[in-house]
């Protein structure tokens, strides 16, 4: 039996430059991405089909829910909270909630999602060109502020997301064709027994964004691959969704029941005649599935 399905359909020709981390907010039943290269934010409801975008100030990595409505921006080396409710056609106000390792030039800001328990874990990336593991990986809560993970080093942290229960960890290495898992408690902001989650079939393939739907599988986007494959509990590979673009970043389940898989993507590591080839590289595709998600967890105020 194939385990591959019906290639996911466009469903948002934004062409972003870098499109990544994309979630959906079922308050708003509506999707929020951001285009990394471009400084954008970027909100599409389905139902109106109406899509706009905002220029941030700097590059975003990564976004969140806050549980009063408003967002969680993570900037090249800052955290914001942004309140769409209060922005206009130009502009959205940004409100600093922290600096993130402002001392090292060459890491920013990349993946990252809110835990189960009100939190929001992310990781920085290094930009430099040799590479070296210099990101790391922080927790941000109202609680206790910015606090960093006891993890390896990292070059490009992706694929970060929780196990229904909240306590297990996953994320990878970009740079690496595996995705890691680990024991984290989220009060302590501490991590136990790293292990090999699963490692790519496809070994030229990088794992980029992930997202867990309701019967604890995780879903990961891969990058130069053109699919998001689907994962069990125990790392065993369940199903792939293919992408008619080379490189999709992110995943996440919406629409009312939650069993719309969207997925963005980026125009990146593409030639001119690769891109002229591929026009709807950097934009929003959905396939529907079986199963639902989840709704996507929300970072406490308070």
């Amino acid at each position: 039996m194939s385990l591959e399905r019906a290639p996911a359909t466009l469903a948002v020709d934004s062409r972003c430059t870098h499109g990544e981390g994309v979630l959906w907010c079922d308050r708003r039943q509506s999707l929020l991405w951001i285009d990394i290269a471009e400084r954008q934010l970027w909100q599409h409801t389905p139902a109106s089909g109406s899509t706009r975008h905002w220029v941030l100030p700097d590059r975003p990595g990564c976004i969140g829910l806050f549980d009063d409505g408003t967002l969680l921006v993570a900037l090249v080396s800052s955290l914001h909270r942004a309140d769409l409710a209060a922005a206009t056609d130009d502009a959205l106000p940004l409100q600093w909630l922290a600096d993130v390792d402002p001392h090292n030039a060459y890491t920013r800001s990349n993946d990252g999602r809110a835990d189960r328990h009100g939190n929001f874990v992310f990781g920085t990336m290094n930009e430099h060109p040799a590479r070296a593991a210099d990101g790391r990986f922080y927790q941000y809560s109202s609680r206790h502020g910015l606090r960093t993970l006891p993890l390896p080093g990292i070059v490009i942290p992706n694929a970060i997301s929780f196990s229904l229960d909240g306590r297990t960890l996953y994320w990878c290495d970009s740079v690496t064709p595996r995705i890691m898992a680990c024991d984290y408690d989220p009060e302590r902001a501490s991590t136990a027994n790293v292990r090999v989650f699963t490692t790519l079939a496809n070994r030229a393939a990088e794992p980029d964004g992930s997202a867990v739907d309701a019967g604890g599988r995780v879903w990961n986007a891969q990058w130069r691959a053109s699919q998001v494959s689907c994962y069990g509990a125990d790392g065993a590979l369940l199903q792939v969704q293919p992408v008619p673009v080379k490189n999709p970043t992110c995943v996440a389940f919406g629409g009312p029941d939650l069993r719309t898989l969207y997925v963005i993507s980026s125009q990146l590591d593409h030639t001119p005649e690769a891109l002229a080839a591929s026009p709807h590289a950097g934009s929003l595709f959905s396939a529907r599935q079986d199963h639902p998600g989840l709704p996507e967890s929300r970072v406490h105020v308070a």
